[in-house]
């Protein structure tokens, strides 16, 4: 579908990543390398992490989605995460701190009852897949660059519904929560404004 759109898949070869998305089921957080021995189940949660070249510049994103019947707590994990993702995006206004949008994200993830990965985080977009500034989804407030109109951000937390810790499959690239609990992700590229941020990926 890419391919159709006369763009070029962004992640397959990055830094030897074999596949053109990146594809995390239950406790894998992200990265996960789609396979045919990988069967999703009812049940399941699954991750869809995206992107795409066009015309020179990246875009990227990444969803949730819940198959089948799940529980109603790891449910709840994928609401928190997205309003998360929200409550962050609505500090990415010209003017404001970086930090702002970091502290948004944990603030709500840790107050509805979930933790915060610190080891992975959003980053800024552009001609590149990852360009600076790293945008952390945890910290205090009023810290970092000031926002100016024109910026693009990748904004994306991943919350676990046990510890934020997290180790690294023999494959060289899946992310897993240390304790085997479920976790969730999602993204939006969001260009910055004088008022509302707009969402590119929406």
């Amino acid at each position: 579908m890419i391919a159709a759109r006369g763009c070029q898949a962004a992640f397959k070869g990055y830094r030897g990543y074999p596949a053109s998305a990146c594809v995390s089921v239950n406790e894998e957080i992200v990265h996960g390398i789609p396979s045919a021995g990988k069967v999703i189940q009812d049940g399941d949660i699954v991750s869809v992490d995206a992107g795409l070249i066009y015309n020179g510049y990246y875009a990227d994103m990444a969803v949730t989605v819940p198959v089948g019947n799940v529980d109603p707590e790891v449910m709840r994990l994928l609401e928190v995460t997205r309003e998360s993702l929200l409550k962050g995006i609505a500090q990415a206004r010209a003017g404001e701190h970086l930090s702002n949008i970091s502290h948004a994200v944990q603030s709500y993830a840790e107050a509805n009852g979930c933790s915060v990965v610190r080891d992975f985080v959003g980053h800024g977009i552009g001609q590149h897949l990852h360009e600076d500034p790293e945008i952390l989804n945890y910290g205090p407030p009023h810290l970092g660059p000031v926002l100016q109109e024109g910026m693009v951000f990748c904004i994306e937390p991943m919350l676990n519904l046990g510890t934020w810790q997290t180790r690294i499959l023999e494959d060289g690239w899946t992310v897993v929560t240390a304790d085997g609990k479920p976790s969730a992700h999602f993204e939006h590229m969001v260009s910055i404004r004088e008022g509302e941020p707009e969402i590119l990926t929406a």
